[in-house]
């Protein structure tokens, strides 16, 4: 029991750390440099990556897998000394599955409900998506996310610690 204990810890930091990652790129590298594009060129983009990330290895493995790993290495630890940071980590991990789904999903979604880049006005549509607010909440995802990533690393860390103690 204790080898599955420590394998779906191990899996729920690194799916946690996985999605965290993913949150950080957008927040640091593609929203910005989308930033300074053309509006054809930004909801073009925008929306091919969207279509792309929506995928079974990210959605099973990454996004809903941390969540699912972290449940079960909290139940697999409910006697242990891990125990809070998990459901914190859980629970904060959770907030930002909630913000994907209230925030930002909807506003990709009504990105690509907008069209073809090529016959649309795509000054309207990046208008009407709200680039602000999606950077906002994509950056408090990733804050929450990494914070859930920490707490998993130090429930990693609690959990080895116990087990070379006699």
């Amino acid at each position: 029991m204790n080898g599955l204990r420590v394998a779906s810890l191990m899996a729920a930091t690194m799916t946690t750390g996985l999605v965290a990652g993913v949150y950080a790129i957008y927040a640091n590298a593609f929203m910005p440099g989308l930033a300074k594009t053309d509006d054809k060129t930004f909801v073009s983009a925008f929306t091919a990556v969207d279509r792309a990330i929506v995928n079974p290895l990210f959605l099973g493995l990454g996004f809903l897998g941390a969540a699912l790993f972290t449940v079960l290495a909290g139940l697999l630890s409910l006697k242990e000394k891990s125990l809070p940071w998990i459901a914190v980590a859980f629970v904060l991990y959770l907030v930002s599955i909630i913000v994907t789904i209230a925030v930002n999903v909807p506003l990709n979604d009504a990105l690509k409900a907008a069209g073809d880049p090529a016959t649309i006005d795509v000054a309207a549509a990046r208008a009407a998506f709200n680039e602000s607010k999606w950077v906002a909440f994509n950056l408090l995802r990733t804050i929450l996310a990494l914070i859930s990533f920490g707490l998993l690393g130090w429930a990693l860390y609690l959990t080895g610690k116990s087990a070379a103690q006699p």
